[in-house]
Formats: C-alpha cells, sequence, structure tokens
C-alpha cells in the first residue's frame, strides 16, 4: 500500500472565487488537473505559446518533485500541449506554478478562468553520484538509438 504524501499549497493571487484545489478526478488517477488562475480569457494563436499560471505555489517534501504535463483531451481534441513536458517543480522552489502551453494547432484557442489546463503527478526522485569511466560495459543494443531497434 503506498503511503499519502502530504504537499503544502499557498495560493498567490486573491480573486474573490477561488479555484478550487487540485484533486485527483478519478479513484485511480496518477495527476490532480491544475486551472487556469487567469483573469477572464487568454486567447492563444497557432503556434503561440503563453506561461498560464495556476494561483498555487507548492512545498513538496525533500526527494520529490511536481511533474507538469499535458492533458490528453486538450491535445486530442484542440492541439493544445506543454512545450517542456514533462516540466519539473523542484522541492526547493517556493514560486507560482506556472504551465507552459503551445497552440500547435491551426486555429486559435480561447482558455477561460478555471479550466483544466495540465495534469500535476508529484513523484519521488532518486539521487544519484556519477561514477566516470573509460569503457562501459557493453550490452546486446550498444550504441543503437532513435530507432536502432525498429519501427
Amino acid at each position: 500500500m503506498v503511503l499519502p504524501v502530504t504537499v503544502r499549497v499557498r495560493r498567490v493571487r486573491t480573486h474573490p472565487e477561488p479555484l478550487p484545489l487540485p484533486r485527483y478526478e478519478t479513484a485511480l488517477a496518477a495527476g490532480m488537473d491544475l486551472r487556469a488562475d487567469i483573469d477572464g480569457e487568454l486567447t492563444l494563436g497557432p503556434m503561440e505559446r503563453a506561461a498560464v499560471p495556476t494561483g498555487l505555489a507548492l512545498a513538496l517534501p525533500p526527494d520529490y518533485e511536481a511533474q507538469l504535463r499535458p492533458r490528453s483531451g486538450l491535445a486530442l481534441r484542440h492541439g493544445i500541449t506543454l512545450l517542456n513536458s514533462p516540466g519539473t517543480v523542484d522541492a526547493d522552489y517556493r514560486g507560482e506554478v506556472k504551465v507552459l502551453l503551445v497552440n500547435l494547432s491551426q486555429e486559435p484557442f480561447t482558455l477561460r478562468r478555471g479550466e483544466r489546463i495540465a495534469q500535476l503527478v508529484v513523484s519521488p526522485v532518486s539521487r544519484v553520484s556519477l561514477l566516470e569511466l573509460e569503457l562501459l560495459e557493453t550490452t546486446e543494443r550498444g550504441e543503437g538509438g532513435f530507432g536502432s531497434t525498429g519501427r
């Protein structure tokens, strides 16, 4: 059984009607939906990008990160995705979480306050140390990459 992890959240914007905090939309969802904390509307033209505020700052526990991922419905229906996907929020970052959206479609896309724009997945982070060597052990795959194993 996975033990719950507590992430402290601070609202960084004041608004007469605060947006709901992110939550899991289904019982087995991996991510919580983040919402656009904007005033009114924001239109992204084709190939246009914007850092969309969520109105939230996080205090993640040590050895955790928050990953920002696209919402599949926005990507499929409207060509809206994240440029740096997955984006990483480090455990020591305390600023507002913003989502770097891009419109890859041929049509303008209008975003409204409170719309769900991305998923937030909180994951443990492995800390590693690097050991520099002259040679690495060989494998069957070797140096093959970028489609070397087939289509």
